[in-house]
């Protein structure tokens, strides 16, 4: 089992889930640092409306849940891409760890960027950062 490092600044949310949920599967340990700076791409008013409308939705004390902090956002996601209630998605979902910016203890590792999921829109798009802070 190997150790992966990656960087998820600039990154598309669904595009980074996909590639890291098919890496836990595989046995791999994922870390992900700077979570916040992932993007969603789409109309960022309608992107902001719809989390709201999740994080509304059910009831406080016995759900649906859905998560307000960046990293818990994206580690919902790649939870989304696994078969989280089987034994395997179970361990698998253990291998992952979601890192708000860079760790003391991840300082001076290598981050390797997902080619496929780096965001070439110029507008169009809304940070994690910033739907954890307006919605």
């Amino acid at each position: 089992m190997s150790m992966i490092y990656i960087d998820a600044s600039d990154m598309v949310l669904g595009r980074l889930s996909s590639f890291v949920a098919k890496e836990l599967l595989k046995g791999e340990q994922v870390h992900i640092v700077n979570a916040e700076k992932a993007v969603v791409i789409g109309n960022p008013s309608s992107t902001m409306a719809e989390y709201r409308e999740k994080r509304a939705r059910g009831d406080p004390y016995h759900g649906p849940f859905f998560p307000r902090s960046p990293e818990r956002v994206v580690k919902r996601t790649i939870r989304g891409m696994l078969p989280y209630r089987t034994a395997r998605g179970k361990e698998a979902l253990k291998r992952l760890r979601v890192f708000i910016s860079i760790p003391p203890e991840l300082k001076g590792v290598q981050f390797a960027q997902v080619e496929d999921a780096k965001n070439k829109r110029e507008q169009k798009f809304v940070t994690l950062q910033r739907l954890a802070e307006l919605s």
